[in-house]
């Protein structure tokens, strides 16, 4: 993504290069203009430490309801569709609370943030390389003046983006995950236990269980989460640019994870209960591919077993997103007026 660098010499200059041939009126909208198509450029470190802290706070915000969607998803895996049925997002709330503890609903929130640390940074990072390298494909040059063209850079980018950073740290989600999904048996105790019990039991592979499943999600998830996201921005910049630049991200990314996760969920669904495969020594739920579990779980829990646990992911991913935008775009225009004084 790319953030208006708040320089005050950017505008100063255009309005004294056009005040000889314009009204103050026009000099003022064309420097407003000109400022907002500015863009910050910050170095490779900035822009990683900007990705990275954007989404581990992002996450910290929302543990609580993440939890809840991982509880939610992963239940018709070793339950009675009947007794699915009964159990509302208060109840496990509250279950949590009495059983496990307050501090319970951040269980695996460690494991998130150094899964999300790295993940949050690769993807912002790729994200603008691929959108560079996507600008030089022929029919992609002239992106300013083509709207389909960007779109087109933006979903490409942001799907390349998220395959490359959803590759590059699997085993951290995926022991993120079963941390999250343990309730009163604590059978994995850390990171470093988690990662070493699923080694020697499953074998080095076991630490990718799902990779596929989450590769086929993430990339359009992340593919529509910035096109949608830029596209907004874009226009709501264009109709209202006087609006706080704050307010405007958050909005424009909470609305662009409800479009990706209602698009992507059940895919998200399928990757967390590969993810449980043959944790804790329990025996597999699911012989066939990828595939053959969509058919199961229909069979089994029906169409709406794809979407259980999305009540809680939109309370989740409304702020989530959103706050991971907001902090990201915020962090760049800092980091770039630092580096333009220093």
């Amino acid at each position: 993504m790319q953030t208006e660098a708040r320089v005050g010499v950017v505008v100063e200059g255009s309005q004294r290069a056009l005040s000889s041939s314009h009204g103050a009126v026009s000099v003022d909208g064309a420097a407003r203009k000109l400022a907002q198509q500015h863009r910050s450029q910050v170095g490779t470190i900035s822009q990683l430490l900007a990705g990275g802290v954007a989404g581990a706070l992002a996450k910290t915000c929302t543990a609580p309801l993440a939890r809840l969607t991982i509880l939610f998803q992963v239940q018709g895996m070793h339950s009675e569709v009947a007794t699915l049925r009964k159990i509302s997002i208060w109840q496990e709330a509250s279950r949590i609370v009495s059983e496990e503890g307050f501090r319970a609903f951040w269980k695996g929130n460690l494991v998130t943030i150094a899964h999300r640390l790295p993940c949050s940074s690769v993807n912002f990072y790729a994200y603008e390389r691929y959108k560079k390298l996507l600008r030089k494909v022929p029919g992609l040059e002239n992106h300013g003046d083509n709207m389909s063209a960007d779109a087109c850079i933006h979903f490409f980018g942001g799907g390349l983006a998220g395959i490359t950073a959803a590759t590059a740290t699997y085993p951290l989600d995926l022991v993120r995950t079963r941390l999250a999904a343990q309730t009163n048996v604590m059978y994995y105790k850390g990171i470093w236990h988690a990662l070493r019990t699923i080694s020697k039991e499953e074998g080095i592979f076991g630490l990718y269980k799902g990779l596929g499943a989450t590769l086929l999600g993430v990339g359009p998830n992340i593919a529509i989460s910035f096109s949608v996201y830029e596209t907004l921005r874009s226009f709501c910049q264009s109709n209202w640019p006087s609006d706080s630049n704050v307010l405007v991200n958050l909005a424009c990314g909470s609305l662009s994870g409800i479009a990706s996760s209602t698009a992507t969920f059940p895919l998200d669904l399928v990757r967390r209960r590969k993810q449980l495969e043959g944790a804790g020594g329990r025996a597999r739920v699911y012989t066939t591919g990828l595939f053959g579990m969509f058919r199961h779980i229909v069979r089994t829990e029906r169409l709406r077993g794809l979407y259980r646990g999305i009540l809680p992911e939109y309370y989740k991913v409304v702020p989530s997103v959103g706050i991971c935008f907001m902090t990201y775009e915020k962090l760049k225009e800092l980091l770039a007026d630092i580096s333009t004084s220093a």
